[in-house]
C-alpha cells in the first residue's frame, strides 16, 4: 500500500506542476479570443475535478499522511486561482464589449439653442453646430454731384449686395478639441461664388492655454476680435481694419497660442481679468474663389509674429474696463517673383467703412519692403448700456532700398473713438476668453403680441486714417528722394441705429460723412467728401 500511496504521490504531484503551468499559461492567454480561453479553463476546471476525485478514493481507503496535506493545500491553492482567471477574463469580456458600444447616456441629442441647430452626446465629449451668418446690405452714396476736378469716372456704387453669407459647421471632438469649418460666400461690392473662409482646430485641454492651428482669423485687436454678427456700427473702423490686414485678418493661415484668467474676485472690490495671445502666421488661403480673385501663389509665402496683451479691471458687475496692446511685425513679406516690380510689397489700404462699392479711397501703392510693423493701443469703458473704446495704430513699412537713392522709411498712423447706449437697458458683455465686447443679453425678444419690441442701441464714431507720409504742398512734385507716399487721409463720422429683434436676427442703420483728403502724383486733389446711407438686414446662428 505504501509503494501505491508513493506512486499516487508522485502522480498528484506531477499533475499539480501540471496544473500551476496551466495557470501560467492561461493567465498569459487572456489576451487571446475568448473562445479559447473559455477552452483552456474548461479543460483546467476537469483536470481539477479529476484530481479531487482521485485524493477522495485515497482518503476514503484509509490513508493519511503529510503528502497528501500538501497535496490538498495545493489543489485548493490552484482553485482559487482557477476562480480568479475566471474572474479576470468576465471583467475584460465585459471591458471590450463596452468600449465596442457608445459610452453610457452618450446618446445624441438635437437641440435648437435660440433657433441654432445643434447636436450634442448626453455626455457632453461631442458636438456639432450648424453655423451661418446672413448679412444683406443696402445703400447710397451721395457723391457724384462733389468730386474734385482731377476726378473723372469715379461713381460709387448703390444698390445691394450680401456682405457676408457664411455657413459650415463648429462644435468639439472628445471634449478637448474644438473646430470650425466655414465656407463663405458674401463679399464687399460683390458677393463671391464661394471659397473657404475658416478651417481650424483648438486644443483645449491645457487651461488656461488654447492652441489653435489652420485658416481662421487671429487675435490682434479690440475692434478686430469683435465678431461681424455683434459689431455696433455695420463695419469696423478703418485704422482698424488696415491694421488686422497686415499680418492676421480674416483666412490668415498660422498657430496661436491664447491664455486668460484672472486677479482678485471681484466681489468686494476691483478685480482685474488678463489675456495674452500670440501667434505665428503665414499667407491667407484665398480672397476669392474665381481665378481673377483668388489669391496669387507667391514663390515664398509671408509670414510674420503677432501678439496682443490685456488687462480688464472691473468692479462686479458695476463697471468694466480694457487696457490692451498690440504688435505685428512681417518677418518677410510675399515674394511675388524676380519679374515683379516691386517684388516684395508692402501695402496699406481700405474701403472707406461701408462695402456697396469695393473701391479704395486711401492706399499706398505697392512699397517694396523687407518688414512691415504695427504697434497699436487699445482702451474701453463699459458701465451700464454704455460703453465707449477706441484704439491707436502705428504702422511702418522698412523699405527693400534697391538703388543709391535711399529714401527714409514711411510711417503712418490712425485712431478711431466709438461709442454704443442700449436704450432699452441692455448690457453689452465683456468676453474675457477674447478680450472684447459681445452683443447685448436680451431681456425681451421682438413680440407684438406680448407687446414686446426687443432692444434698441444707437453708436456713434469718429475714425482718422492717415497713410500720407511726406506728401508735400498741393500742386508739386515730390523728388524721389523725399520718399513722399501719397495715399491720403479719410476721416469719418458714422451714426447707427441697431434694432435687436432676438438673439439671431438684428437690422442696422448707418449714416456716414466721409472726407477724403488725398493729392495724386503731381499734386491734384483726387480724394472727396461725400455722405452715405446703408441698411443691414442679419440673421445669424
Amino acid at each position: 500500500m505504501r509503494s501505491s500511496l508513493s506512486r499516487g504521490g508522485a502522480k498528484f504531484a506531477c499533475a499539480t506542476l501540471a496544473g500551476f503551468l496551466l495557470c501560467g499559461a492561461s493567465g498569459a492567454a487572456l489576451a487571446a479570443p475568448a473562445a479559447a480561453n473559455d477552452a483552456r479553463l474548461q479543460a483546467m476546471q476537469r483536470q481539477l475535478d479529476d484530481m479531487r476525485a482521485q485524493l477522495d478514493q485515497i482518503r476514503g481507503a484509509g490513508n493519511q499522511s503529510a503528502q497528501l496535506s500538501a497535496i490538498q493545500q495545493q489543489l485548493d491553492t490552484m482553485a482559487a486561482q482557477l476562480a480568479d482567471m475566471k474572474t479576470q477574463q468576465e471583467e475584460a469580456g465585459a471591458a471590450i464589449a463596452t468600449l465596442q458600444l457608445p459610452p453610457q447616456g452618450a446618446t445624441t441629442v438635437p437641440t435648437l439653442p435660440n433657433g441654432k441647430p445643434q447636436l450634442v452626446t448626453a455626455d457632453g465629449r461631442f458636438t456639432a453646430n450648424i453655423k451661418a451668418i446672413l448679412m444683406l446690405d443696402g445703400g447710397k452714396y451721395f457723391q457724384k454731384d462733389n468730386l474734385p476736378a482731377a476726378v473723372t469716372g469715379r461713381d460709387l456704387n448703390d444698390g445691394f449686395n450680401f456682405r457676408r453669407a457664411r455657413i459650415g459647421l463648429d462644435g468639439k471632438l472628445f471634449r478637448d478639441f474644438d473646430y470650425s469649418f466655414i465656407y463663405e460666400f458674401g463679399g464687399s461690392g460683390q458677393e463671391d461664388p464661394g471659397r473657404l473662409y475658416e478651417a481650424s482646430l483648438t486644443y483645449t485641454y491645457l487651461k488656461p492655454f488654447r492652441f489653435k492651428v489652420g485658416a481662421f482669423e487671429p487675435n490682434i485687436g479690440l475692434a478686430a476680435a469683435v465678431s461681424t454678427s455683434q459689431m455696433p456700427l455695420m463695419e469696423r473702423p478703418a485704422p482698424a481694419e488696415v491694421a488686422r490686414g497686415v499680418a492676421a485678418g480674416d483666412s490668415r493661415v498660422g498657430f496661436q497660442a491664447q491664455a486668460n484668467g484672472a486677479l482678485g474676485g471681484g466681489d468686494d472690490g476691483v478685480a482685474a481679468r488678463w489675456m495674452i495671445s500670440t501667434a505665428y502666421t503665414a499667407n491667407v488661403i484665398a480672397t476669392g474663389s474665381s481665378a481673377a480673385a483668388a489669391t496669387a501663389q507667391p514663390f515664398d509665402e509671408q509670414n510674420a509674429w503677432i501678439g496682443r496683451v490685456t488687462v480688464a479691471p472691473f468692479d462686479g458687475p458695476n463697471w468694466q474696463a480694457h487696457l490692451g496692446a498690440n504688435y505685428q511685425y512681417v518677418i518677410h513679406p510675399n515674394d511675388a517673383g524676380a519679374a515683379a516690380t516691386p517684388r516684395y510689397a508692402s501695402q496699406l489700404r481700405d474701403r472707406p467703412e461701408l462695402r456697396l462699392d469695393g473701391v479704395r479711397l486711401v492706399d499706398t501703392g505697392a512699397i517694396d519692403s523687407r518688414h512691415t510693423t504695427v504697434f497699436g493701443l487699445e482702451g474701453s469703458f463699459g458701465t451700464g448700456p454704455i460703453v465707449l473704446e477706441g484704439e491707436w495704430f502705428r504702422y511702418r513699412i522698412d523699405r527693400r532700398i534697391t538703388t543709391a537713392v535711399a529714401p527714409p522709411d514711411p510711417h503712418f498712423t490712425g485712431w478711431y473713438i466709438q461709442g454704443s447706449w442700449i436704450l432699452t437697458g441692455e448690457q453689452r458683455q465683456y468676453n474675457p476668453v477674447e478680450a472684447r465686447w459681445d452683443g447685448p443679453r436680451l431681456t425681451y425678444t421682438f413680440n407684438p403680441e406680448a407687446g414686446t419690441w426687443g432692444a434698441f442701441e444707437v453708436a456713434a464714431r469718429y475714425s482718422d486714417l492717415d497713410l500720407n507720409y511726406r506728401e508735400g504742398a498741393p500742386g508739386t512734385t515730390p523728388a524721389a528722394a523725399v520718399g513722399a507716399v501719397r495715399g491720403g487721409e479719410q476721416k469719418i463720422y458714422t451714426l447707427g441705429l441697431n434694432w435687436y429683434l432676438n438673439p439671431a436676427m438684428r437690422l442696422m442703420f448707418d449714416y456716414q460723412h466721409v472726407d477724403i483728403d488725398r493729392l495724386g502724383a503731381t499734386g491734384l486733389q483726387v480724394g472727396q467728401e461725400y455722405n452715405a446711407v446703408a441698411a443691414r438686414g442679419q440673421v445669424n446662428f
